[in-house]
């Protein structure tokens, strides 16, 4: 093992040396495609034996899930936080929220929306899935939406279908460089604003789904 590849070792709390563990795959993996991320170069970023990742988070795959999630969360509570008054004001301010979210944490944001390397995964899948459906909880909540309302489904699939946009445009902006930070803000905010005002005409699907 040479010099520059030997973990240096600092004395930190466990729950201090579990986030640097944490914040050092997160880095790795928003770099590189999982299956080119190992535990030992996890280790290496993080100074640490390469047992101490095993012991705080199990398997490698495991720590990859972990990242995920954290990265596609929205906290509970954040967004109803936003400033009270006009809707407009509130679009505005969720969609600023979301942006610098994005752009905070941009590599591994863009590698958990995308995930390369770790082939069709249905737990990978299910992470993406429950973040979308949490996020389209959260906003509806936050633009004053009832979840007892019996359409809230239906809101929630067409907030779904928002959030694609919503990536695609973080993609336009933060990868192609296509679009800047104005222009998207200006996008996501017009379609959210009108979707907001389209929502309460959807009538609630009938019982069994019928197409």
């Amino acid at each position: 093992m040479t010099t520059e590849s030997t973990p240096k070792w600092r004395r930190l709390e466990p729950d201090e040396r579990r986030k640097q563990i944490f914040g050092c795959a997160a880095e790795l993996f928003g770099e590189r495609p999982y299956t080119d991320v190992s535990t030992s170069d996890i280790a290496t970023r993080a100074g640490v034996a390469r047992g101490l990742i095993n012991h705080y988070f199990g398997t490698k795959r495991e720590l990859y899930l972990a990242v995920v999630r954290r990265a596609l969360d929205v906290p509970y509570g954040v967004l109803a936080r936003l400033p009270p008054g006009p809707i407009e004001d509130r679009v505005t301010a969720a969609v600023d929220w979301f942006l610098d979210m994005i752009s905070q944490q941009e590599k591994m944001w863009l590698a958990a929306i995308a995930p390369e390397g770790i082939g069709r995964d249905p737990e990978v899948e299910r992470i993406l899935y429950d973040a979308d459906r949490n996020a389209s909880d959260r906003v509806l909540e936050a633009m004053g939406f009832s979840p007892d309302d019996p359409r809230w489904e239906e809101w929630n699939a067409a907030l779904r279908a928002f959030g694609g946009l919503a990536k695609a445009t973080g993609r336009e902006w933060l990868v192609r460089e296509s679009l800047n930070r104005e222009q998207v803000h200006g996008l996501l905010s017009h379609v959210l604003l009108s979707l907001t005002e389209f929502l309460p005409t959807l009538s609630a699907a009938p019982v069994g789904g019928q197409r």
